[in-house]
């Protein structure tokens, strides 16, 4: 399978596209045939070593993915195989195929798109987590949202 690496820290730049062997999922896992994986601010600062999750080297970025679950490992309940699901992850979602436990995907409902569903988790939930447990905003409540430009941004505003 094709995925793309950081091998070494740097700009997307140093980025490469690698052939690995496929995945197999273990106990609790699933592997997940993705269609679409999204990039999001974070993932430039992950590839140069500057965010809060320094995975070991090499690694994909990626932090959110949509595809369709192929195999199941042992144990592995709560998805079926043929499933289409949103992939959530700290990284690794660059990649054809990626095994996740099953606890991080969740089923994508009939009429929204590979592309939809990939780019949801990261932006809006940073967002949701920001105004709900941060800021604690209420009905009724003013706010003015700076750097609507961006996704986290965009999603504040939405």
């Amino acid at each position: 399978m094709k995925a793309l690496l950081c091998t070494r820290l740097g700009g997307p730049d140093d980025l490469s596209i690698e052939t690995l062997p496929d995945p197999v999922p273990g106990p609790g896992e699933a592997l997940v045939r993705v269609s679409v994986a999204a990039l999001n601010f974070f993932d430039t600062l992950i590839i140069a070593g500057r965010y809060q999750v320094k995975p070991e080297l090499p690694f994909s970025p990626g932090g959110e993915a949509c595809g369709v679950v192929e195999a199941l490992g042992p144990g592995a309940e709560g998805v079926r195989v043929g499933d289409r699901v949103i992939v959530h992850a700290k990284y690794g979602a660059c990649r054809e195929r990626v095994t996740v436990p099953v606890r991080l995907l969740t089923p994508v409902p009939d009429g929204v798109s590979d592309e939809q569903a990939a780019g949801l988790t990261i932006t809006y939930g940073t967002s949701l987590h920001a105004l709900r447990n941060r800021a604690k905003v209420r009905p009724g409540e003013w706010l003015a949202v700076l750097g609507a430009s961006g996704g986290v941004g965009l999603a504040a505003v939405e």
